[in-house]
C-alpha cells in the first residue's frame, strides 16, 4: 500500500491534513481525553462546542486509529496528484464539510446514547477517498490465499474496514458519512468538482515542505502533448527497457484505459517494474509539468 511516489511530492494539501491529525492526536493522547473529542448530541444541540468541532475533524481517538488513519491519507494522496492540489483541495473540504453536517443529522435523529460522542478524526475525508478508489484505481495484481481470491487494492480496503469498525457504530456512523460526501462530490453535487481553490492559498502549504523540498524524482521523464517522451530521453528509457523484460499487455491495457498513450505507458511501466500504480503516478506527474 504506497500509493505510488513515496513522500508528499506534489501533494501539499495531503501532508497539512496528515500533519494536523497527528498533531491534534498525539497531545490529547497523552492527556487521556481522546476518546472526549469526537461529536456528541450535547456538544452540538444542547451547548455548541466550536473546540469540539474542531478537534473531532483531526484528532483520533487512539493510537490504532491514528495508525490505520494516517497511513490511508498517505496512501490517498495519488488523488492530489490526479486531479491537482487546487482540486483536491476543495474536495478536502467538501467531504469533511458533508461528513460533519450527515453526522449532525445522524445525532439528532437518532438521539442514540451509545453514540456520544462519536469517534474522532478524518473520518469524512478517508471514506470520501474510497469513491475514487473504488472507481478509478485498477486492479493490476490478483492473487490467492487460504482460497480467498484477493487483489493489490484489498489490504487498502482491509485497513478501511479496520478503521471503520474500530470504535463500533461511534465510528460506523463517521466512516458512513463519508462515503456518502464521496459519492455526492463524485456525482458532481452543485457542479463542485468544476472548483479550484485559490492558488495562493495552495503555495502556503507549498512552502511549508521541509522535510520533503528535495524532490528525488527530477530525473523522471516528461511528456510532450502527444504523451510521449522527449527525444532527448529516449536514451535512458532504452536503457531502462534492456534492462528488464517487456511489461505485461494487461498492465499496458490498465494504463492506456486511463487516457494515457501506448508507448508512454510501455515506458513508464518498464521504469517502475511493472508497478501500475506507480506508473500512473508518473504519467500523471509528467502531464502536471507540462508547460
Amino acid at each position: 500500500m504506497n500509493g505510488g511516489l513515496p513522500g508528499f511530492h506534489n501533494a501539499p494539501a495531503s501532508r497539512a491534513v496528515v500533519v494536523a491529525a497527528v498533531l491534534f492526536s498525539v497531545p490529547f493522547g497523552f492527556r487521556g481525553r481522546s476518546h472526549n473529542l469526537g461529536l456528541s448530541y450535547q456538544s452540538i444541540y444542547e451547548k455548541l462546542s466550536i473546540w469540539r468541532l474542531v478537534t473531532s475533524l483531526f484528532a483520533f481517538s487512539s493510537t490504532p486509529e491514528l495508525i490505520f488513519g494516517a497511513a490511508l491519507l498517505y496512501y490517498f494522496r495519488v488523488f492530489e496528484r490526479q486531479i491537482g492540489s487546487n482540486k483536491y483541495a476543495v474536495f478536502i473540504i467538501f467531504s469533511t464539510m458533508v461528513s460533519v453536517l450527515l453526522q449532525i443529522l445522524a445525532l439528532g435523529y437518532m438521539k442514540d446514547p451509545s453514540l456520544n460522542p462519536l469517534t474522532s478524526g478524518p473520518y469524512g475525508l478517508i471514506f470520501a477517498s474510497y469513491v475514487p478508489f473504488f472507481f478509478d484505481i485498477p486492479v493490476s495484481m490478483k492473487f490467492r490465499i487460504f482460497g480467498l481470491s484477493l487483489s493489490d487494492k484489498s489490504f487498502v480496503y482491509l485497513a478501511g474496514l479496520q478503521l471503520l469498525f474500530s470504535s463500533g457504530r461511534r465510528s460506523v456512523v463517521p466512516g458512513l458519512s463519508g462515503i456518502l460526501a464521496g459519492l455526492l462530490y463524485r456525482l458532481n453535487t452543485f457542479g463542485i468538482r468544476r472548483l479550484k481553490f485559490p492558488e495562493f492559498a495552495i503555495s502556503l502549504f507549498s512552502q511549508l515542505s521541509w522535510p520533503f523540498s528535495n524532490n528525488p524524482y527530477q530525473g523522471l521523464p516528461t511528456t510532450e502533448n502527444n504523451g510521449s517522451v522527449p527525444s532527448h530521453q529516449a536514451h535512458q528509457i532504452e536503457d531502462a527497457r534492456t534492462a528488464i523484460q517487456d511489461p505485461t499487455e494487461s498492465s499496458i491495457t490498465a494504463l492506456v484505459s486511463m487516457g494515457f498513450d501506448r508507448s508512454a505507458a510501455i515506458q513508464a511501466l518498464a521504469l517502475t517494474n511493472y508497478d501500475v500504480n506507480l506508473a500512473s503516478n508518473i504519467l500523471l506527474e509528467a502531464q502536471a509539468l507540462q508547460p
